[in-house]
């Protein structure tokens, strides 16, 4: 995983597939045991560091997913609009970018995404604004 170097960016283990354990090993039809690894990733996105990279090394039978959850301003946010964009590859492999949220203090202060999947590699990127704004995920790995 690499960021940029001014990125604010920590990923703590979440959990781990064991054997018997409650997210234990899967078993997809005729593709053997499945491992999944959960981390929790978050990164920040300011006037000082405008842009977060997730980049993943590839791996032989590996698939990244990144689940966004959340993003979310500072309490000492400016009221003004703070966009953040998202740059990742589309079903074609083509690199896109898209607003991901346009954050306002009196009236938006928080996004809640639920588990939005993306495929590494992806930028976060603060478009507009110049306060902190937040972003949550959850990094998962499967490996067959």
């Amino acid at each position: 995983m690499a960021a940029t170097s001014a990125s604010l960016a920590f990923q703590a283990q979440g959990s781990r597939a064991r054997n018997g354990g409650t997210m234990g090993a899967l078993r997809l039809w005729n593709l053997g045991p499945v491992h999944i690894n959960s981390f929790f990733l978050g990164c920040e996105q300011s006037r000082q560091a405008r842009s977060y990279t997730l980049q993943v090394k590839e791996e032989d039978n590996t698939e990244h997913v990144l689940a966004l959850t959340m993003l979310f301003l500072t309490e000492d946010a400016k009221e003004e609009c703070n966009v953040v964009e998202v740059m990742s590859q589309n079903h074609d492999n083509e690199k896109v970018a898209v607003p991901l949220a346009n954050l306002k203090l009196s009236c938006q202060p928080t996004l809640s995404l639920g588990d939005f999947p993306l495929q590494p590699p992806v930028t976060f990127h603060l478009k507009s604004g110049s306060v902190p704004v937040h972003v949550t995920a959850r990094h998962q790995i499967v490996s067959m």
